[in-house]
């Protein structure tokens, strides 16, 4: 059976939300770079290098407000989205192809460096991706363990 690029980009986060539980995560706002831990705020650097995710697996702690600082050296655009399944369906098919000011849900230009901050409440898994045309069946994703 010949698959196109998108029924493999579904087929790997199905994957990854198949194997995660999934929390949903609380909070608002934005913030800035910053060191590793201010005022109570864990940060996480992530870079975007070659359309993929570096770090794809990260790990913070239950109940912390965590601000992920996403830099995209890539010469072109990308995302960062967080969330659970029917979020990831919904920016996939195109239902939700733009987001605003909302936790979790980020564009970050070419050469530019975004944030989004988030608390999980909750132990488990959140899958995170890029849902630009074509970027989730090159591989664009990743996992959040929440412990």
């Amino acid at each position: 059976m010949n698959r196109t690029s998108e029924d493999r980009g579904r087929t790997r986060v199905g994957a990854v939300l198949a194997t995660a539980a999934l929390v949903l995560p609380t909070g608002c706002g934005t913030g800035g770079p910053g060191g590793t831990t201010v005022d109570g705020v864990q940060d996480v650097a992530i870079t975007i290098a070659l359309s993929r995710f570096d770090p794809e697996v990260i790990t913070v702690r239950r109940g912390t407000a965590v601000r992920f600082v996403v830099t995209n050296t890539d010469p072109i655009e990308h995302e960062f989205i967080v969330g659970d399944n029917a979020l990831h369906e919904r920016h996939e098919k195109g239902i939700e192809p733009s987001h605003g000011d909302r936790p979790g849900e980020v564009t970050i230009s070419i050469g530019s460096t975004a944030s989004t901050r988030l608390t999980f409440d909750s132990a488990g898994d959140v899958v995170f991706a890029c849902h630009l045309p074509g970027h989730l069946a090159y591989g664009m994703t990743g996992v959040i363990r929440v412990r």
